[in-house]
């Protein structure tokens, strides 16, 4: 299975940057995985334009994860079972979606597969992000039986 990450922007801050390839390296350890830089929409755009960029990026069979404040809650031991049936369901690739300031389309949103919610407080993008790899990682390291995740 391989993982990618379909986000808006580059992420600018050094620090949340270094903290994503962290994660990001280990993560590969378990699989592959690939980033997505999405263009950040001008001033002028509509998160529909946003929308279309997105939705050009993503393979025709991927599956699709949407993080968004509305998604479904779920503990690191539920992202850790889910990504278990995602294996036995002989899923090729998985794609995290994290979209722009204003949320998605609603043609981004009807397209994910699943929408989950990394938690009820509002993160920027950039430690959405972050957060996203470490929670990947943990789930990872649960199924695999590895120390990390107490």
């Amino acid at each position: 299975m391989k993982f990618r990450f379909v986000w808006i922007g580059k992420t600018k801050n050094k620090s949340i940057k270094a903290l994503q390839d962290e994660y990001l390296g280990r993560l590969s350890h378990f699989l592959k995985c690939e980033v997505v830089d999405i263009k950040d929409s001008a001033p002028h755009e509509t998160v529909d334009i946003e929308g279309e960029r997105i939705l050009a990026a993503l393979n025709q069979k991927t599956f699709a994860v949407l993080l968004d404040v509305k998604g479904e809650s779920i503990s690191s031991q539920g992202l850790a079972g889910e990504i278990e049936k995602w294996q036995n369901r002989g899923l090729k690739e998985v794609s995290f979606i994290i979209g722009g300031a204003e949320g998605v389309s609603r043609r981004v949103a009807e397209r994910a597969d699943i929408s989950l919610s990394l938690s009820f407080l509002t993160f920027t993008h950039e430690m959405a992000r972050a957060f996203l790899l470490e929670q990947l990682y943990r789930a990872y390291t649960i199924i695999k039986g590895f120390p990390y995740q107490k």
